[in-house]
């Protein structure tokens, strides 16, 4: 007897992320705001080329990886073979590791603390290349969790400004696994709206359409296009 797909399996990569798509223009659709104002990151950390490359045959264009060694491994070839490719970083950055960093990722979305800041100012004047830059916050203030605490965040993000020279675009959260996010979405976006800022990278893929309605300019999403890690 064929055993049959339990109905949570991923479907098919190019089925999935069709779904995807579809579950993002509606939410766009109920929160009355255009698909294009919403970057879909399939988030490829772990997963090879191999796995990637119908990703990107099925018209994805924008990928985000956790580690700056992985993507150093796998990325180059793909970015050779198929141009117009993004590449984002939405993992810790390490100051060490900001020479790479700069010279690989499109979008660094793990600014968090002033090492970084200052890592980060030298090499994009040295490359004379710079990634849109987020600053992640720590919303739930957990104490295992990189990320600025919200009553720190203003000062921070002027300080990248005045004292770095870091040209900020937005704000990147990651709510607590055990709290409803949209608060966590929701105090990001007032954040970000009284410093100016119009880019918000919140939602993965349990709670995208919720950070859709909340304003998410940009959203990180593995497992629901690629399956379970």
């Amino acid at each position: 007897m064929t055993p049959q797909l339990s109905s949570a399996a991923t479907p098919p990569l190019p089925d999935a992320l069709a779904q995807v798509e579809a579950d993002i223009a509606r939410a766009c659709k109920d929160a009355r705001r255009e698909r294009a104002s919403v970057t879909l990151i399939a988030v490829s950390k772990t997963f090879d080329a191999e796995t990637i490359t119908p990703a990107i045959a099925s018209g994805q264009r924008v990928f985000g990886e956790n580690r700056v060694q992985e993507a150093k491994a796998k990325w180059p070839a793909l970015l050779a073979a198929h141009p117009g490719l993004k590449l984002h970083l939405i993992g810790p950055l390490q100051s060490n590791k900001a020479k790479e960093a700069v010279a690989l990722f499109d979008a660094i979305h793990s600014v968090d603390r002033p090492s970084v800041c200052e890592a980060l100012a030298k090499e994009i004047a040295r490359q004379q290349r710079a990634p849109e830059l987020f600053v992640q916050l720590n919303t739930g203030e957990e104490p295992q969790k990189a990320g600025v605490a919200p009553p720190d965040a203003d000062a921070f993000i002027a300080a990248c400004r005045d004292k770095y020279g870091l040209a900020i675009s937005g704000l990147m959260c990651i709510p607590p696994l055990d709290e409803p996010p949209a608060p966590h979405f929701a105090l990001t976006a007032k954040i970000a709206a009284r410093n100016g800022l119009s880019s918000l990278s919140m939602g993965m893929s349990a709670d995208f359409t919720t950070a859709i309605q909340l304003g998410a300019t940009h959203i990180r999403v593995g497992s629901a296009i690629f399956g379970a890690r």
